[in-house]
């Protein structure tokens, strides 16, 4: 009775989950990354967006600067050079350049540390967050997110993709003095200076480096894995053998 009352629990449970994530914001619309995090060239250049574009006011303070020269192949010198822009030594954290008050000032709430965001959001989540921004003359900034509506980040890669407003097929209820929308597509009101393939893969990129900041040692740990599932698999055949040998006299 027990058992069946815990699997009862543990069905409401996840009924409930399936809820939760239904009815979040962007649910359904979330397009597939299809990062790679073996492509060491893409975690280069997205190693280059972040830096760029991001760590002025996220930090990822769980990275260590000498950690990606080793995994992104790169030198000190040129991590130094081209990536060190918040730190003075190569064993430094990718620490803000933002302070703090400010940020919360500005924009309202302190922009959170992307170490471990796409393990908690998702890299599907990433990549359309990043690209569903649309031109919105109520919000503060100019701007909205399909994917997180309200959000209080501006639209940081304005200049790369450009602006693009969002595009609805909806149809008037006058009984009800409402409006029924459905999100048809965003279409495009003022070109950037990247193409949206270009756009396309700038994102990507970027959303490759914080998948491997989010578990530096995925890759190590998947290679670990076969190892782990070859070794079963011969302690199987081994002990299933010596299993029919102890048992090869018994009726």
């Amino acid at each position: 009775m027990r058992i069946k009352n815990i699997a009862l629990a543990l069905v409401v449970g996840m009924s409930w989950v399936g809820v939760s994530l239904a009815a979040s914001p962007g649910a359904g619309l979330l397009q597939p990354a299809n990062n790679d995090v073996a492509n060491t060239a893409s975690l280069q250049r997205g190693a280059r967006n972040f830096v760029n574009y991001c760590l002025g006011c996220h930090s990822a303070k769980y990275v260590r600067y000498s950690r990606l020269a080793a995994d992104l192949g790169l030198t000190e010198s040129q991590v130094i050079e081209n990536l060190l822009f918040t730190g003075t030594s190569i064993h430094d954290t990718m620490e803000v350049a933002l302070p703090q008050e400010a940020a919360a000032r500005w924009f309202g709430t302190t922009p959170p540390d992307l170490s471990l965001i796409a393990r908690a959001r998702g890299t599907d989540y990433i990549y359309t967050f990043l690209k569903s921004f649309y031109l919105d003359p109520k919000r503060p900034t100019g701007v909205n997110n399909l994917v997180l509506p309200g959000t209080s980040m501006p639209h940081v890669l304005w200049e790369l993709q450009g602006y693009q407003a969002a595009v609805y097929d909806g149809e008037s209820d006058p009984a009800r003095d409402a409006v029924h929308k459905k999100f048809k597509g965003f279409e495009l009101a003022q070109p950037g200076l990247l193409s949206p393939e270009e756009f396309d893969q700038f994102v990507r990129d970027t959303v490759n480096f914080l998948d491997y900041i989010a578990e530096p040692m995925q890759l190590q740990r998947r290679k670990l894995g076969f190892y782990v599932l070859g070794f079963l698999l011969v302690f199987f055949v081994l002990a299933y053998a010596l299993k029919k040998e102890y048992w090869k006299d018994v009726k």
